[in-house]
């Protein structure tokens, strides 16, 4: 054909096809097409190819709410004897780069668009946060850090220890690698052991005092490996994933002296309702696995909870019970930057500090892999949207974010390639809770931490600080600091100006470390409770007061487990499902 067009007309059939292209483009903008590594297994679908099964006989055994990092586990498996209803609210993690590398962690977070795998919130206290909305759950959004909970915590929480050490290998060995160390992790390491932060237990998944090297789930080439992973140990012909599957309720039968979970209502990716229905045989449960602020607040929605707070919104009240979101904490984490002129070598969580203080030390690296780093816009959290922390918000003008992004925008390029050395509380006393704002379970409710309202949190964040301040000092990081105190200083001054949440600064923090532990507290997202056992849940996580429902994952938890809590997480799920299995098929059942 193109031998067939002269000179003049060449330029007119170009015209021509452009014009189609952009014809057809056009047509194609409504248009969303699938990437092919987006259903990676076949029993994964959208929401909205979802059929009700044609009788309640043929429901299914287990509805999972919540494709997270104890629901994957857990799902996959209850799969291998039953049938399994597992619905996400957000999408998969296969095809999605900033879930998938490394390189993409603080993009990932920063991205507060309805499809992001990362639903940022902002607790009152003012602290940004962030919920996972993606099949994987906080595996796809973390740092990837693998550790184990202590024996002491497995012990306190009752389970079952030989179980436990059968479940922690079950993931181990599906998508858990051991870490290369680059040069900062090993800078820190050392300047812990050189300051008494001892023994040196080198690589292990344990929890023992001293400094070690942990497990991590991204592999030698930079990829994450999250809990949706674990999806393929399920048994495909009883498991069916419905991702962008948003479920709204829990319907419960109220006729009998107990209610009783029958089924849940979700909406698909376009809006559209549905029922899912539980199967009428003994032993059929719902489980809700929707982590620390989706648990309590879906089941306040569907009606436990205080029975004040639930008549405020018209909620039918099916169970009275105070304690539904009540008691929560977050581990409050405190960071200094170390800045660099020689490029550092990207890391994120691969060494850590067991302190018997009370407090753990960890580090990353390299923040900012490309020149577009430092222009990202940060979304609400960023001056670029008028959110400046240290601007009052009635003097917030476009002047002032003008002048900030202008100052960030000629931040030299080392500024984002040193390294952050981070402590955080291991077991803070201070209690917060979340309450509803709506009945929309799109929105995220309030959320109170109330950070530092212990004295003894306090007293062992100062204690971490001077931990950070002797490792800056050490003979491992003369070549960053020069080991000398006015340097240290200007370090966690430089810290205090940045813009890390929506608290008010105070001057000379370095003058007083309580205060700079208040002003410049963050989270590290290991926010647990809301579901305790004991109060909401009994020693089986099944919900006090009704029948065929349980809670399986950190609501339940009093403390996070471990340095980072993922690896116990995902543990739980697949030591509840075994312990499950066993209960309803026999010990006998080969799990």
């Amino acid at each position: 054909m193109m031998a067939l067009v002269g000179g003049g007309d060449c330029a007119a059939f170009y015209l021509g096809l452009l014009v189609c292209i952009i014809t057809f483009l056009t047509f194609c903008q409504g248009i969303q097409y699938e990437h092919p590594a987006q259903y990676r297994y076949p029993f994964i679908r959208p929401a909205s190819s979802f059929s009700a099964p044609p009788s309640s006989a043929a429901a299914y055994d287990y509805i999972i709410v919540g494709g997270g990092t104890a629901g994957c586990p857990l799902a996959a498996t209850l799969s291998r004897n039953y049938t399994v209803l597992l619905l996400e609210r957000g999408g998969t993690p296969f095809a999605n780069a900033n879930v998938s590398f490394m390189q993409n962690f603080h993009i990932s977070l920063a991205d507060i668009s309805a499809t992001s795998a990362s639903q940022m919130f902002i607790s009152t206290d003012g602290v940004f946060n962030s919920r996972a909305r993606v099949l994987g759950g906080g595996t796809c959004i973390n740092a990837g850090f693998y550790t184990r909970a202590s024996a002491s915590y497995i012990e306190s929480v009752g389970w079952d220890a030989k179980l436990v050490n059968e479940s922690y290998p079950w993931i181990e060995k599906q998508i858990v690698h051991r870490p290369e160390l680059v040069p900062w992790q090993k800078t820190v390491r050392d300047s812990l052991i050189e300051i008494g932060i001892s023994p040196f237990n080198g690589f292990t998944y344990d929890h023992l005092y001293g400094t070690k090297v942990g497990g991590t789930i991204f592999d030698r080439f930079g990829r994450r490996h999250t809990a949706a992973e674990l999806l393929a140990s399920a048994n495909p012909e009883n498991l069916h994933v419905l991702v962008h599957a948003t479920v709204q309720k829990i319907e419960f039968d109220t006729t009998g002296k107990r209610p009783r979970a029958v089924g849940v209502i979700f909406k698909d990716e376009k809006g559209k309702t549905h029922k899912a229905i539980l199967s009428k045989r003994s032993g059929s449960e719902i489980i809700v696995s929707s982590g620390a602020i989706g648990s309590p607040h879906l089941l306040l929605l569907s009606g436990i909870g205080p029975k004040a707070d639930l008549e405020k919104f018209n909620i039918p009240v099916v169970l009275d019970n105070e304690f539904v979101g009540k008691d929560m904490s977050d581990n409050p984490m405190n960071t200094i930057f170390v800045p660099s002129k020689m490029p550092v070598k990207q890391s994120l969580i691969q060494t850590v500090g067991i302190t018997k203080l009370g407090v753990y030390i960890e580090a990353s690296s390299g923040f900012g892999q490309s020149s577009d780093s430092i222009h990202w816009d940060h979304g609400i959290a960023s001056a670029e949207i008028g959110q400046l922390s240290t601007i009052p918000p009635k003097q917030r003008t476009h002047a002032a974010i003008h002048e900030y992004r202008q100052r960030k925008r000629n931040l030299p390029h080392e500024a984002f390639k040193g390294g952050f050395i981070l402590e955080k509380i291991a077991y803070p006393l201070s209690k917060g809770h979340i309450s509803l704002i709506n009945t929309n379970i799109d929105d995220n409710p309030s959320i109170t931490f109330n950070y530092f309202s212990h004295p003894a949190d306090l007293e062992r964040c100062v204690d971490g600080i001077r931990v950070v301040e002797k490792m800056l000092k050490s003979k491992h990081f003369t070549s960053y600091t020069n080991g000398d105190d006015e340097m240290v200083e200007r370090l966690l001054n430089m810290s205090v100006q940045a813009n890390v949440n929506l608290i008010p600064r105070h001057t000379n923090d370095t003058e007083s470390l309580a205060q700079f532990c208040k002003d410049t507290v963050i989270t590290i997202w290991h926010y647990h409770g809301g579901c305790h056992v004991g109060q909401v849940v009994d020693p089986d996580h099944k919900v006090i007061g009704v029948e065929r429902l349980r809670v399986i994952d950190g609501s339940t938890f009093k403390e996070s487990p471990g340095t980072n809590p993922q690896a116990t997480v995902m543990m739980m799920g697949r030591y509840m499902g075994v312990k499950i299995l066993r209960e309803r098929l026999g010990k006998a059942a080969g799990i």
